[in-house]
């Protein structure tokens, strides 16, 4: 403590510490707003979208991999991770569970270093996909998702099994009704600042009606609407050299750009 400080009466010293104090926390108030003007969305605890992770693809209904395995080979192809997520039951299961599963291997990507990951779904698996990123901090751990023919508001198919025998519909088919409680959670679409294509044809004989892919929030793009000469089934879509040429580029390095009419040369 300096002399002139110790020489002054009581009542002044403690005015002059108080005024002291103030400075010190406007000092710190206009550092942590300078700090926070500079930083960008990785540091705030989203993603870098230019920095590419590994590629996770979860696979529908029935959990069949071999599609997805073919489309995994084709992001490989470009020198990116790709892994195929297995689920219990055979996709068959709660969605719920099946996004713990994803959540599980996402956790494990970010553990081992990578800057984040990119999330493929496929069908039913797009759905798990959606779960995952509302109810799991998705947007802070995906760069971006890809969904593919994804019943996002049901399809009439899981209605005609559950009335056809109860047997028929296990616990992924009825949360796949039209109207189901897990689907009307779901409803508010995606989550903010997370970049999601939804991909679908006009051909799904699966998803039905096809337009069940559409997710508010997302790029929506009907196959047809970029390429209309593309007759694809549902199960076409992870195979098809088109669709791969459309994933590919949207999880590129660059900003997740609209599919258009050069993807249809692939």
């Amino acid at each position: 403590m300096t002399i002139w400080y110790r020489g002054l009466p009581a009542r002044r010293r403690r005015f002059v510490a108080g005024v002291a104090l103030l400075a010190v926390a406007a000092a710190c108030v206009l550092t942590v707003a300078i700090l926070g003007r500079g930083r960008d969305s990785s540091s705030a605890g989203y993603p870098p979208q230019g920095r590419p992770g590994p590629v996770l693809l979860v696979p529908g209904y029935g959990g069949s991999t071999a599609g997805l395995e073919v489309l995994a080979r084709r992001i490989r192809a470009t020198g990116r991770a790709a892994r195929v997520i297995r689920l219990p039951g055979y996709g068959t299961d709660s969605l719920i569970r099946d996004s713990g599963v994803l959540n599980r291997a996402v956790n494990s990507a970010l553990r081992g270093g990578a800057p984040s990951v990119d999330v493929i779904g496929y069908s039913a698996g797009g759905v798990t996909a959606l779960l995952w990123a509302r109810e799991d901090g998705g947007d802070r751990k995906a760069r971006r998702v890809i969904t593919l023919g994804s019943p996002f508001h049901g399809t009439t198919l899981a209605t005609a099994a559950q009335g056809f025998a109860s047997s028929a519909c296990p616990a992924a088919c009825t949360q796949l009704i039209p109207g189901s409680h897990l689907l009307a959670g779901l409803a508010a679409g995606v989550p903010a600042r997370l970049p999601w294509l939804s991909l679908w044809t006009t051909d799904d004989k699966t998803v039905t009606p096809p337009a069940s892919a559409r997710l508010a929030g997302a790029v929506d793009v009907p196959i047809q609407s970029v390429c209309p000469r593309q007759r694809l089934g549902h199960s076409q879509l992870p195979t098809s050299p088109v669709v791969a040429a459309m994933v590919i580029r949207a999880i590129g390095p660059g900003p997740m750009a609209r599919p258009g009419s050069a993807d249809c040369g692939t």
